[in-house]
């Protein structure tokens, strides 16, 4: 099966010998052009595994997570379960990331055809609009990250905004989308559904702040978030210590400790609110370094930002940001720096270091790089 320029029959061949439990599980990477290069993986103390995604190494040295066919299975139905019906799926993340092998896994269980968007020129909203266009299903979906469909919604083509229109659902996850960008797809007529999960987690597994179908959500009394249920990972690949941290059981469910805070209201509807490792100690305050980024976002000019903390002689830690900006000129700078540094909703929490750029550092999934914008605002607060 070729999409476009992209040959996936091989990909799904093996994909779905593991899925039946008659092969090896499978790693799959990217080519220059997204086509699938495929690895058959020995999984030695994990019994039905069908699928090794590596996390995206956003915080440190990414980990094989292990998916067993059980929860690639639970995934896949309560997916089609949320968006009323099964379809034809626009593969446009790269194969790697659990989102992208899922529209492959997807596809196999709905026995449908999934087409492949050409990545070797990168993520264009041409090269997105020639690709949905050669979908033929009434139905049809795609998973996209906030960067994305950012780009497509600013595109000005007329023809991107109908292909976009044309989806049943466009799955957004990978990071935190903002409420500008979501108001930005409602206005445009375009269906998104905001997802949250991770590879631990088959990917997205509460969609618009409700859990799926046989997926639980719990908060702890510190505010970190536990994902349980049928879709939860077997654990890490030649990692037993990390597997026995992040993994729990409790009353017969295994439950998944994610990194992240959050809050339930009395629907059951989850609240992500940041990460536990974003809590700032600068001068003996804490500070939440996600509610420094909301309002970062709220500047003009600011189409995103990231706030983290680095170490400071004077304060322990100082709160630093890395704001990507509409307008790159030196003058467009000049005005977001000095916005930021005296930003008037954070006053004394105000980051002691910006860095502005025209867009934030991203890792090859389009999540944020948070190891490389630390360590760029480190050197740019140190050399103060």
């Amino acid at each position: 099966m070729t999409s476009g320029t992209v040959n996936i029959e091989p990909a799904l061949t093996a994909l779905a010998a593991a899925l039946r439990g008659e092969g090896p599980a499978v790693e799959l990477s990217a080519g220059p052009d997204g086509s699938p290069i495929i690895e058959l993986v020995d999984t030695p103390g994990f019994a039905d595994a069908a699928a090794v995604v590596r996390t995206s190494g956003s915080t440190g040295t990414p980990k094989a997570t292990v998916l067993t066919l059980e929860a690639l299975a639970a995934s896949s139905v309560a997916t089609a379960f949320a968006l009323k019906g099964e379809g034809q799926w626009l593969l446009a993340l790269p194969v790697q990331y659990v989102a992208g092998l899922q529209v492959l896994v997807r596809s196999l269980f709905a026995g449908t055809r999934p087409w492949v968007m050409d990545l070797s020129g990168g993520f264009t909203p041409a090269a997105f609009t020639t690709a949905a266009l050669e979908l033929t299903d009434r139905i049809r979906f795609t998973s996209l990250v906030p960067t994305q469909l950012q780009r497509l919604l600013d595109a000005p083509s007329a023809e991107t905004l109908a292909v976009l229109r044309r989806f049943n659902a466009i799955l957004l996850g990978g990071a935190p989308a903002s409420p500008g960008l979501l108001a930005a797809a409602r206005a445009a007529g375009v269906h998104v559904v905001t997802t949250y999960g991770s590879a631990e987690t088959c990917g997205g597994c509460v969609y618009d702040g409700f859990p799926l179908e046989d997926v639980l959500v719990r908060v702890e009394g510190d505010g970190r978030i536990l994902l349980g249920g049928a879709t939860i990972a077997a654990g890490y690949l030649g990692t037993p210590e990390l597997t026995a941290e992040a993994f729990v059981e409790d009353d017969g469910v295994r439950w998944y400790r994610t990194d992240d805070l959050g809050e339930l209201d009395g629907d059951g509807k989850l609240t992500v609110l940041g990460r536990a490792d974003d809590v700032v100690i600068t001068g003996g305050v804490k500070v939440s370094a996600a509610h420094v980024q909301t309002e970062l976002e709220k500047l003009d000019g600011v189409l995103a930002a990231f706030v983290a903390g680095v170490p400071s002689a004077e304060w322990g830690h100082a709160l630093a940001a890395y704001v990507a900006v509409a307008d790159s000129s030196p003058a467009g700078i000049e005005d977001v720096t000095a916005s930021a540094l005296r930003a008037p909703l954070l006053g004394r929490l105000a980051p002691k270091t910006v860095l502005v750029a025209g867009e934030l550092l991203m890792l090859p999934n389009g999540k944020p790089d948070r190891l490389g914008m630390i360590v760029r605002l480190h050197g740019l607060h140190q050399g103060k």
